[in-house]
């Protein structure tokens, strides 16, 4: 059994601390009354630790978690995910200017790509079901064999929808050219505890967005680093990315959120169960195949019915979904999910579907159009750039991702020249991002 050794530390000497340090409420007062664990919050003191250079508490939980998830080194951050997606893109700066990543990348991946000079190399599967696929191995040796400025691939897995990518063919390819394979593993902290795809088992380098499937609050993550020649670097780009008064309630918090899992597996093994079984037992249901069981996508298509509108109904039921993108509805689980939350969705969702006002309301969603590329994404960067209608930029150049929002996948990148297709899927989809008023924004003609 492994012990909470953050959480344990602070609740021993909240009763006995009289707070003459950060932060500000002191545990004291109405802010105490509204928030019990004020007494966990604290500052660097003599028994608390230092994340930045930790040889107590804190570096006995980051060791645990490092044995747990079978990493060479792990650390906690508690800026989310997108502290460590900065750390690998900046490790992977020091090995050349260009980085093969996929469309469906997180917003801090193009961040990070802006801030270290990099040019992201796009890459994409096919569609199906309406989902964008993860790209093929072959399609990541066509690119490396041919760049030695190729640092790598940043590859995201899963995706929001459940996807893995084969990370396995990734490896062989990238070991083969001595090439980085580093992994936004945001959406799959659990996948250390058994599953298939794990990327601790392929990746010199990723982060697990802890929050997001364990039992950990917001902003909880962790970086971890199997490749030894990294972990310098590594260490050097969290001292900067990380800040520098991180919140202990959300480190105890990661590490109670590994560690709770590792105590008790069946946790986790009885939550797959009850999702397993709750798709057995609703045909009523198309649910999209994905690889990961904490995803939970529902087809309203059969149903000819609005996910938005259907989503909205369920709200008012109490029932709050992660999003509705135009033909899905996707339910994020964990480990935490019990089997009378799945007998209350469906019970509400069966209401839902055969609600006759709600017939009838299902819009095809735009399908995801080919981009075309003519200069660089850092090129683009650097021009002027200026707003103009969305029907007059074809043609043109753009200047900043623009997309479908949920889930913030971009139709058309920086450097990329926008097309008809795009121009015409922006202007059907319900929600985007990128647009201003029915304008985008593109580079300046000289």
């Amino acid at each position: 059994m492994y012990d909470y050794c953050i959480y344990t530390q602070l609740k021993r000497n909240a009763k006995a601390c009289k707070s003459f340090h950060m932060p500000g409420h002191k545990a004291s007062g109405d802010f105490k009354s509204k928030f019990k664990d004020a007494p966990l919050d604290v500052t660097e003191l003599s028994y608390t630790d230092n994340l930045h250079c930790p040889d107590g508490a804190i570096a006995k939980a980051q060791k645990d978690i490092a044995k747990i998830l079978g990493a060479e080194k792990s650390y906690i951050t508690t800026d989310g995910s997108s502290s460590g997606v900065l750390s690998l893109v900046y490790c992977a700066s020091k090995r050349g200017n260009k980085l093969i990543v996929f469309r469906n990348s997180h917003q801090s991946i193009w961040n990070a790509c802006k801030l270290f000079g990099i040019e992201p190399l796009i890459v994409q599967g096919a569609e199906r079901d309406g989902v964008l696929q993860p790209p093929d191995a072959d399609t990541i040796e066509r690119l490396v064999s041919n760049d030695p400025n190729i640092a790598g691939v940043l590859a995201t897995s899963p995706d929001y929808y459940g996807n893995i990518a084969p990370l396995a063919g990734y490896r062989d390819i990238l070991k083969k050219y001595n090439r980085l394979l580093l992994v936004d593993e945001a959406h799959g902290a659990h996948l250390a505890f058994g599953d298939s795809g794990y990327a601790g088992l392929y990746a010199d380098m990723w982060v697990d967005g802890a929050h997001k499937t364990l039992a950990t609050l917001t902003q909880g993550a962790i970086v971890s680093v199997n490749n030894e020649d990294l972990i310098p670097v590594a260490e050097d780009a969290l001292s900067m990315f990380r800040t520098t008064s991180p919140s202990f309630p959300i480190m105890a918090s990661v590490e109670y959120g590994v560690k709770s899992i590792a105590n008790k597996i069946t946790v986790l093994t009885r939550a797959k169960q009850i999702v397993e079984q709750f798709k057995a037992e609703s045909p009523e249901f198309t649910f999209y195949q994905n690889d990961d069981w904490t995803k939970l996508l529902i087809d309203f298509k059969p149903f000819g019915v609005s996910p938005k509108l259907a989503l909205q109904r369920l709200e008012k039921k109490g029932i709050f979904a992660e999003f509705a993108d135009g033909r899905y509805i996707l339910f994020y689980l964990s480990p935490m999910i019990k089997e009378g939350d799945l007998a209350n969705l469906k019970k509400h969702l069966l209401a839902v579907v055969g609600n006759k006002k709600l017939q009838g309301t299902y819009v095809e969603k735009p399908e995801i159009p080919e981009s075309e590329r003519s200069y660089s994404f850092q090129y683009a960067l650097k021009r002027q750039s200026e707003w103009i209608d969305l029907e007059k930029a074809v043609g043109r150049m753009c200047a900043k991702n623009a997309g479908l929002a949920p889930p913030c996948i971009p139709l058309v990148v920086i450097g990329e020249m926008i097309t008809n297709a795009t121009v015409k899927a922006l202007s059907q989809a319900k929600s985007t991002f990128g647009l201003n008023n029915g304008k985008i924004c593109v580079v300046k003609k000289w």
